[in-house]
């Protein structure tokens, strides 16, 4: 399967851009951690897929290098209010919705890999570590970027994808990470 064709994949599951980058060029940027631990989401300490339990900064990153390639996506979504949870819960719901289908495709071809998604894993809501449960989709389970501590403008820049789309605009951001 040529990158064009994991690309048209991508397409054909709802995202409005779609690139390949070799996983050396991702910049990580572990400042990025303290957002995480302000637990604004709700999440830190709470989610398998979140920090801390997801691995420090550094088993992050080096998690996404082990790995030759990274399918960065992105999906537009028209949200008057930044701050409106009602409008962007479901938005980032079915980024990650289209990303666990592209995955089942791109698997399905022999691509092996994992998810990094537009939020913490909602595949489970809430998340079963607070019954103390193993992870009940450990080959679906996703972290954010932010857990990767990845600076996703940057990474939008190197694939010409609009990071900031405007007013009115929000763009969301996930990675299938493979070989």
């Amino acid at each position: 399967m040529t990158s064009e064709q994991i690309i048209q994949y991508a397409v054909e599951e709802g995202f409005a851009a779609a690139a390949i980058v070799d996983t050396g060029d991702i910049v990580f940027d572990p400042s990025f951690c303290p957002y995480c631990e302000e637990n604004l989401c709700g999440q830190y300490g709470a989610n398998y897929s979140c920090p801390p339990d997801c691995g420090s900064p550094e088993a992050m990153k080096q998690r996404v290098l082990a790995h030759k390639k990274a399918l960065v996506l992105q999906t537009i979504w028209e949200i008057s209010d930044y701050s409106d949870a009602t409008v962007i819960k479901p938005a980032k719901a079915s980024h990650n919705a289209s990303e666990i289908r592209l995955v089942k495709r791109l698997r399905a071809e022999g691509y092996d890999g994992f998810i990094v998604g537009a939020s913490g894993c909602a595949l489970c809501s809430p998340c079963v570590r607070a019954q103390g449960e193993p992870c009940r989709f450990p080959e679906y389970q996703y972290s954010c970027m932010s857990a990767y501590c990845i600076f996703v403008k940057r990474l939008a820049d190197k694939c010409g994808m609009e990071y900031d789309c405007g007013n009115g605009l929000l763009a969301f951001f996930g990675m299938y990470v493979f070989d």
